[in-house]
């Protein structure tokens, strides 16, 4: 395993990777453009060169999130559509700059009686999309196709991934695609009832997921403590080891199945973000609990 940090890309994509390796990270995770507008980013030729060489050089994975507008749950088209182009776009640009994946929240149902039912073939119709943009991008960039990366949610209203079998129902709608992925949220997965402080609660929901998509298919992790308590549906990060999931947080980080995968802090820090010492607390963490396995 090993750890990076959601950070920020202001002044230049390139500068994303400098802060990741500030914090003493081993892998980089930004948004491409402004989380909360729907306006794209004009990236500049020579920071993309500068974002490849730096992770080449620097760091073991690097992913992008997408924004957080979308919605390709939403039956309204506009909001469809806005949602679809803004992933395809983060796709594109993923490729450009050589991204292991690019994660997103495939959106809310907003109470529809259909529930999942009634859009898991507009989710699908995206995630195509915008694997399709990727392809073709990686092709005249010369890189490879990033994994487009479901993350599961906390379970707060209407949203789309809250466990391992919503998430393999949206995996199979794409006639499980190659180049479609998951990434679990440690805090995400605590608030939806699964306690990551217990391994036998881990391997139960990991049997679920392997079986119905494949081992293969989880591709990340984010790694939060949570503000929240178990099973209260309610996505609260909290910094490592200073939340409700606490020191148990080992347990989940120590577990064989995460081995070689990149965990991704989106902690707050003291308001700023990840810090060093949230890095070095996340390692600590799972060295103690390898040591006593």
């Amino acid at each position: 395993m090993y750890f990076g940090s959601h950070v920020s890309s202001s002044g230049g994509i390139d500068k994303a990777v400098e802060r990741a390796i500030d914090l003493g990270a081993d892998a980089v995770q930004m948004f491409i453009q402004s989380p909360r507008m729907w306006r794209p980013v004009n990236h500049k030729d020579e920071n993309i060169a500068r974002f490849r060489e730096l992770r080449d050089e620097h760091l073991q994975g690097a992913v992008a999130h997408a924004i957080y507008l979308i919605n390709v749950a939403s039956d309204d088209p506009e909001i469809w559509e806005k949602g679809a182009t803004a992933l395809a776009h983060t796709m594109t640009i993923g490729a450009r700059l050589g991204l292991d994946g690019v994660i997103f929240h495939p959106g809310s149902h907003k109470g529809a009686e259909t529930g999942l039912a009634g859009c898991v073939d507009l989710i699908a119709k995206a995630c195509l999309r915008a694997i399709d943009a990727g392809e073709r991008e990686a092709a005249a960039a010369g890189t490879s196709t990033p994994y487009l990366l479901l993350e599961n949610t906390a379970g707060t209203g209407g949203t789309i991934g809250r466990d391992a079998e919503e998430l393999a129902t949206l995996v199979h709608a794409t006639d499980d695609h190659g180049q479609l992925g998951v990434c679990i949220d440690s805090c995400h997965w605590w608030a939806s009832g699964v306690d990551v402080t217990d391994r036998e609660a881990l391997d139960r929901e990991l049997a679920i997921l392997d079986d119905a998509i494949g081992p293969e298919r989880l591709r990340a992790i984010h790694l939060n403590d949570s503000k929240t308590p178990l099973g209260s549906n309610r996505d609260r990060h909290d910094n490592i080891g200073e939340g409700l999931i606490g020191d148990g947080l080992g347990t989940f980080l120590a577990h064989p199945r995460f081995e070689g995968l990149g965990a991704y802090l989106e902690v707050p820090g003291t308001g700023d973000g990840t810090r060093p010492e949230d890095i070095t607390a996340a390692r600590t963490l799972r060295e103690r609990a390898l040591a006593r396995a």
